[in-house]
């Protein structure tokens, strides 16, 4: 069954020709939002582990980390090639020659054909840049901006320490210089109605992206998120809540967006609420169902602005 957006292995595929897997590597860098440069708490939604595996605090070199996971990869997803997703906490956040060491590090094996690296729009210079801008002649790379949403009332309410306009300002920075660029956005964030999870979508459309990673807002323990849901001032989505905000944002998407993730991974002993969070292939499956149902598709309602004069 074709699928009404353009998903990421797709896209991977027809660069490669083969089936590419990213490999999730824990650094061991920290967050201005957690080591006190903006706060020390983090985002409501983020527990100490940032998202990340552990792995760096088991002692595992990023070397070790990709070599562990290569050949699970390969026998369970069938990949011959690999991107190292430097996913947990702010993975520019850190002194230029500590980040090349790391990055080439993951680019010594010769099967890693892409760089993917996950951090802040406050957490970018124009030396980080041009670090990443120099791997872009020999692989792949994007960077991921974790945005979450673009009203600042909410990035205010969920701690998160920087507006859009910082935002926007990273991805005028970052562009032109080959490296591609993808928007984390929170759909379920709290005080956030239906037409502000749209309008943040609008928002990232007009913004000429490469691609964005849709996340359901899930809770974990010993977050703040939680104590918020403990005392009756959160409520999570409801299963095909969300999966009809998925289809809405979809449909305002640039139709070439390369759609990274239409929902999370949680960690199952981590989960607080919603359980339902741990059915990514059913919520899946039921965001196809429901495109063809409604007979839409990403870019069905996208408005290309046409430039001033």
């Amino acid at each position: 069954m074709d699928k009404r957006y353009r998903d990421y292995n797709t896209y991977l595929r027809g660069i490669f020709g083969c089936r590419v897997q990213k490999i999730s590597v824990d650094a061991g860098l920290t967050c201005p939002n957690r080591d006190g440069r903006i706060s020390t708490g983090g985002c409501i939604y983020c527990n100490a582990r940032g998202s990340g595996t552990g792995a760096f605090a088991e002692g595992l070199s990023v070397a070790d980390q990709i070599a562990r996971s290569k050949a699970f990869m390969a026998s369970r997803y069938k990949a011959d090639k690999f991107i190292a997703y430097f996913q947990s906490f702010s993975n520019t956040y850190a002194p230029v020659p500590q980040l090349k060491a790391m990055y080439d590090q993951a680019l010594e094996f010769p099967d890693v054909v892409g760089l993917s690296i996950g951090t802040r729009p406050d957490c970018i210079s124009d030396s980080v840049l041009e670090l990443l801008e120099s791997y872009t002649r020999r692989c792949l790379v994007w960077i991921e901006y974790g945005l979450q949403s673009a009203q600042d009332e909410t990035l205010r309410r969920i701690n998160r320490g920087h507006d859009f306009k910082c935002f926007q300002a990273a991805v005028s920075q970052t562009r032109n210089r080959g490296i591609h660029m993808c928007a984390h956005i929170i759909l379920g964030l709290p005080g956030e109605t239906r037409d502000m999870m749209l309008d943040t979508a609008r928002k990232v459309a007009r913004m000429q992206l490469d691609g964005v990673k849709l996340h359901l807002l899930y809770v974990v323990a010993g977050t703040p998120l939680e104590k918020l849901l403990q005392e009756g001032v959160y409520t999570c989505l409801e299963q095909m809540e969300y999966v009809n905000l998925v289809c809405d944002v979809l449909e305002l998407l640039p139709p070439d967006m390369v759609i990274q993730r239409l929902t999370g991974d949680p960690h199952p002993q981590e989960l607080v609420a919603p359980s339902w969070a741990l059915q990514k292939t059913q919520t899946l499956s039921l965001i196809q169902e429901t495109l063809i149902h409604r007979d839409t598709w990403q870019g069905k309602k996208y408005v290309q602005e046409v430039p001033s004069c």
